[in-house]
């Protein structure tokens, strides 16, 4: 099978199309067949080995020092189950899934194996692959993190960096949650943002949203940019300030599923940003390296003979 292969830590040319095998699961694995992933912001750190100096020793020890111990990258999927272990009992071949693993990585890649007990379910039914691979990473972050800080319905919050694939995830969760969202983002980036449900939207190259006289009850961090002691200033008595940078998160099945049933209610849409193929992810690596994607870069996972629908390739989406 076709696979994208770090052979090293280093800028995105170290990643290289190569043939490998395709695995075959064990018993309590499911075979998926890739039809969409996506470059998140987590491949690129890991790709670089981008970490502060005191970080490098326990993530070395994790994943590896001078080049990942799991050489095919990629944490989120989506496609189609082809072969399900002896002991599994949740898939079935045919389902069409999608899923996010940070630990086992292996979505570059035209097949993967994942245990029955991944975070992984079957996908919104009326949504693309590509519509689809585009929700778990900043879905499952932003569900995490907004629980973290304890959302609650008439809270106002403000969500900083808004129109990446967590803040994008971030505003539709918390306006689900009946809050009252101000986002921050870029000027490129405001009429997105307030599409998706932030009102006010804060352009933050032209005013710092601690001197607007605002008060929050919830600050989520969505980027690990802002200084927590500046955002502080503009909290609520009981107020919570929390950031992507706070500790690992702990992701579920059941917030998968959550996730899936706000999609087909419409409550959450996928932002995509661009579609490469899988082909062209050293393209799309140099993209996301910018720091100037909003929502999710997307790469489609061709098969011989097996055409799906794509996804439209900017902007919100549906």
């Amino acid at each position: 099978m076709k696979a994208i292969v770090c052979t090293k830590y280093g800028p995105p040319d170290v990643l290289q199309l190569q043939e490998v095998e395709k695995p075959a699961p064990s018993d309590n694995e499911v075979l998926i067949r890739i039809y969409a992933t996506a470059v998140t912001s987590s491949d690129c750190i890991i790709r670089g080995f981008k970490v502060p100096l005191a970080l490098r020793l326990p993530m070395g020890l994790v994943i590896g020092f001078t080049k990942p111990r799991k050489a095919i990258l990629g944490m989120v999927l989506a496609g189609e189950v082809e072969a399900v272990g002896t002991e599994v009992t949740r898939f079935h071949k045919g389902n069409q899934v999608y899923a996010l693993n940070i630990t086992r990585f292996g979505a570059y890649a035209e097949y993967t194996c994942l245990p029955e007990n991944s975070v992984l379910a079957c996908k919104p039914s009326h949504v693309t692959y590509e519509q689809a691979a585009a929700v778990p990473f900043g879905g499952l972050l932003a569900l995490h993190f907004l629980r973290k800080g304890q959302i609650q319905s008439g809270q106002s919050v403000l969500i900083y960096g808004a129109s990446g694939a967590v803040g994008t995830s971030a505003v539709q969760l918390a306006r689900h949650f009946g809050a009252k969202v101000t986002g921050v983002c870029s000027s490129t980036n405001l009429a997105l943002v307030k599409s998706l449900g932030a009102d006010p939207v804060i352009d933050y190259t032209q005013e710092d949203f601690t001197k607007k006289g605002e008060l929050y009850d919830l600050i989520f961090d969505a980027v690990g940019k802002a200084s927590k002691s500046h955002g502080k200033q503009v909290l609520t008595p009981n107020g919570k300030y929390v950031s992507v940078g706070d500790g690992r998160p702990r992701l579920h099945t059941e917030d998968l599923l959550f996730l899936t049933e706000l999609i087909e209610a419409g409550e959450l849409h996928a932002v995509i940003d661009r579609c490469y193929p899988l082909e062209h992810i050293v393209e799309a690596h140099r993209y996301v390296d910018t720091g100037h994607k909003k929502g999710n870069v997307v790469i489609t996972v061709a098969h011989n003979g097996s055409p799906h629908q794509s996804a439209a390739v900017d902007g919100r989406d549906p």
